[in-house]
C-alpha cells in the first residue's frame, strides 16, 4: 500500500467547522476525515471566521467550486508562502502543548467509543 503525502502543498481540503483549534488539532494528529489521513493534510494554510453557519456552508460549497488556481491566490493573497497558521492561531488562543495532548488524548478516548 502506497502511502501518500503533501510535502509540497498540492493536497488541499476545504472545509467548516465551529471549533477550528479542535479541528487543527484533530488533523494534525490524524484524526480528521479519511481524505486529511490519506494526504496527510497537517497544515493550516487559509482559514475565514464567520459567526453565521449557514452562510460558512455557502462559503464552503462556493469555495469547493472553485479551479484550484482560484483557491491557490485566494490562499497567497493572505499568506503568500503557504506558512502553518495553526502555531501563531494556538499562540492567540493560548493554546499550550498540554493543552493540545489532553485534547488529543480527549479526541482519541471519543473515537475509541463510537
Amino acid at each position: 500500500m502506497r502511502k501518500s503525502y503533501n510535502y509540497s502543498k498540492t493536497a488541499l481540503y476545504v472545509g467548516f467547522t465551529n471549533n477550528i483549534i479542535r479541528r487543527i488539532i484533530e488533523h494534525k494528529s490524524d484524526l480528521g476525515c479519511k481524505f486529511t489521513r490519506k494526504y496527510k493534510l497537517k497544515n493550516l494554510v487559509y482559514f475565514e471566521q464567520c459567526e453565521d453557519v449557514y452562510r460558512m456552508m455557502e462559503r464552503e460549497k462556493e469555495i469547493k467550486g472553485w479551479r484550484r488556481e482560484k483557491k491557490i491566490n485566494l490562499i497567497k493573497s493572505v499568506n503568500p508562502n503557504l506558512n502553518d497558521l495553526s502555531g501563531k492561531l494556538f499562540k492567540e488562543n493560548g493554546i499550550t502543548k498540554e493543552v493540545i495532548e489532553k485534547t488529543v488524548k480527549e479526541l482519541r478516548e471519543n473515537y475509541k467509543s463510537q
